[in-house]
């Protein structure tokens, strides 16, 4: 298989009032065209850093990071993002939010109605095609969750990069929307990174298992592969050698190899911190966007 996204040498460090915070340090990971990769790791270990590194959203205080040997210097369209927010538009339907997407990759080259068949095409793929008129405050949590992801497929990127997606969701409904991300991946071969705090999901979703050690300065501690083959049915894997295997090596990491609740505290602390510096920078910008 082709590779085509390429993180070599890469660390993060953040500048903060108490010095310099070391987020992440030699990050080296190939992932081949059509994988699913998982992150996985304690809080704080800078799982959702590292994606929003691969999806351009802020840039590496070293190292480099390439996505179809393109260097990545900002967001592209050849990356979309699904956040556990669903971020969708309140005052448009489920199809107006994904269409905004499509007219704004294809609007230049394509004419209405073929931006209007890709949307359609989108929803239904995450089957809500019937839903299409419906505004997000008439649908259910896991209904907006497939519009994120029918936005994201929508543009036809070349990775799609998930942060904890389901997290937010009741089980039931999480259970559903992973076994429909498995139909989706199959037949679009979209190579996709996802976050995830859940094991189950890691195993159930993954070819392989990219597992970090604690921060802060995390590093890849482990990659676990998982040779499951596909398509597969959580039902039948219940109780499969090779998944109750998988789904050991990964508790083992996270719990006995790297299981240290105070330091994941500490440094969920650090992180706090940097979120409150970073809302006042966004109300400063706005205050002087506004005065402006």
């Amino acid at each position: 298989m082709k590779k085509f996204v390429r993180i070599e040498n890469v660390g993060q460090t953040f500048h903060t009032r108490k010095g310099d915070f070391v987020a992440l340090r030699d990050i080296d990971l190939t992932v081949e065209q059509g994988e699913f990769i998982t992150l996985i790791g304690h809080s704080g270990c800078g799982k959702s850093t590292l994606l929003n590194l691969i999806a351009g959203l802020t840039r590496p205080s070293r190292g480099v990071l390439l996505c179809a040997e393109r260097e990545i210097t900002g967001p592209g369209p050849d990356r979309a993002v699904v956040f556990q927010n669903h971020s969708l538009l309140p005052w448009l339907t489920c199809f107006q939010n994904v269409y905004l997407a499509v007219e704004r990759v294809f609007g230049a080259t394509e004419k209405r109605p073929h931006l209007e068949q890709r949307t359609r095409a989108a929803l239904e793929l995450v089957g809500l095609l019937p839903a299409q008129n419906k505004l997000p405050r008439e649908i259910s949590g896991g209904m907006k969750q497939r519009v994120g992801i029918a936005r994201a497929l929508a543009i036809e990127p070349g990775v799609l990069l998930m942060d904890e997606p389901f997290g937010a969701l009741d089980a039931l409904t999480r259970a559903h929307l992973q076994d429909e991300l498995l139909k989706i991946v199959a037949k679009t071969r979209t190579t996709t990174i996802m976050v995830t705090h859940d094991v189950d999901e890691a195993v159930l979703l993954s070819d392989r298992i990219v597992m970090l050690t604690n921060g802060p300065a995390a590093t890849i501690g482990d990659i676990l592969s998982v040779p499951l083959p596909r398509p597969r049915d959580r039902v039948r894997l219940a109780n499969d050698a090779t998944y109750l295997a998988c789904r050991a090596s990964v508790v083992d990491f996270l719990h006995r190899r790297h299981g240290n609740p105070e330091r994941s505290q500490a440094v969920a602390n650090i992180n706090a911190e940097l979120d409150r510096e970073a809302e006042a920078l966004d109300s400063r910008d706005d205050a002087v966007r506004a005065a402006a």
